[in-house]
């Protein structure tokens, strides 16, 4: 696999060894103090302290923050705003999965902008205005599943009720992009399967969704392809650099895709993680299958238009939900709720939070609070 440079419209480094190229870059942008923001599971990993080793033979006096876990929430990222002031930091290198970069868009913002984070929540009436006097971030993915790495938004939790709030603005994005499918080797095999079914999900559900963009639909039926192609392969054999680097491809098509919408998965899948704490790639995953049902009578001739995409001999959309069954079993998803920890007992909570979920309202098929009440019955069954 070659190293390829690219943009669209991030600068992207795609390749083994694209890692070696940030030091070089942020010397370019005239940085000197660069934070990098990371979670506490990828701190320890020895590829962590190489990089931060290599930035400072480099020349450049590097400041670290790894106090980010599980879901983000608002709390780290005040603590993480402390770290850069306390560094005096100029510039941000978010390294790992969405949560560690959205934290990091997160931080860039709250340090040059004032007031409280919320205060930018995405469309929220008299939001403040995100300027570009963000600081330099480039981003290092070590998953293949929310594409944050190219994407324009942080979503971030309210620490007491749960609920996730969007900030966006295209000044959040990332200057450049170091996507190094061997950061990706160490991955876990349920990490890379519920990452990768949250690629998957964001690829299907930006070609379903209903707005008119024939180049996101572009770009998600390849994305789509390529999650086919690999997902199994990165789960089963961890080290194969083609299929992580295939699953790293997917992962950013389809958070470039969805820039034209997603749907009621994902108006699920937030439910779960509000609820009941599930991981959002875990959840979208589990409900994937389950929920697009609805959406078969509404855009038949897209379902089966996905199953040509993804080499399915039985191109039909009954066809496709089964191939995303079988794909599910395959890589260890559970197949229903039923094979969680969820409680029954909080489905209409569950649906009626789905209902609430901004994510739908791009759905091909619109969707009720019964609808919604009878996906989660089925998921829990």
């Amino acid at each position: 696999m070659p190293l390829s440079r690219f943009s669209f419209p991030t600068t992207i480094h795609f390749g083994p060894g694209a890692r070696a190229l940030v030091a070089g870059d942020l010397a370019a942008a005239g940085v000197r103090r660069p934070l990098v923001v990371t979670d506490k599971g990828v701190s320890p990993l020895p590829f962590f302290g190489e990089l931060v080793a290599d930035l400072g033979r480099d020349g450049l006096d590097v400041g670290t923050f790894d106090g980010v876990w599980g879901n983000p929430v608002k709390s780290q990222v005040d603590a993480g705003v402390e770290a850069f002031r306390a560094h005096g930091a100029d510039a941000i290198v978010g390294v790992g999965g969405g949560a560690a970069l959205d934290v990091a868009k997160a931080v860039g913002l709250m340090a040059t902008h004032p007031g409280d984070l919320f205060d930018y929540e995405d469309e929220m009436p008299g939001a403040r205005p995100i300027e570009a006097t963000v600081p330099y971030f480039v981003a290092l993915p070590t998953t293949a599943g929310t594409g944050s790495e190219v994407g324009r938004s942080a979503v971030i939790a309210d620490d007491d009720t749960h609920v996730k709030k969007i900030i966006f603005s295209p000044h959040l994005l990332a200057k450049a992009v170091f996507a190094d499918p061997e950061l990706t080797v160490g991955l876990p095999g349920p990490i890379t399967a519920a990452t990768g079914l949250d690629a998957i999900t964001h690829n299907i559900e930006a070609y379903l969704a209903k707005h008119y963009h024939p180049i996101c639909d572009g770009i998600a039926l390849e994305g789509l392809r390529l999650g086919a192609q690999h997902l199994a392969t990165a789960v089963a054999a961890p080290t194969d650099l083609d299929a992580r680097g295939g699953m790293l491809m997917s992962s950013m098509m389809g958070a470039i895709a969805f820039q034209k919408g997603l749907g009621l998965v994902h108006s699920t899948a937030h439910a779960l993680g509000t609820i009941a704490d599930m991981h959002h790639g875990l959840a979208n995953g589990v409900m994937i299958d389950i929920a697009l049902e609805h959406n078969v009578e509404a855009v038949p001739e897209r379902f089966t238009t996905m199953a040509v995409a993804v080499g399915l001999a039985d191109a039909t959309p009954g066809g496709f939900l089964r191939w995303l069954a079988d794909l599910k079993a395959e890589v260890g998803i559970p197949a229903t709720l039923a094979g969680t920890d969820v409680d029954p007992a909080k489905a209409g909570a569950l649906a009626e939070f789905a209902l609430g979920d901004a994510c739908h309202l791009n759905n091909p098929r619109d969707c009720t609070l019964a609808d919604f009440q009878l996906i989660f019955d089925k998921a829990f069954a």
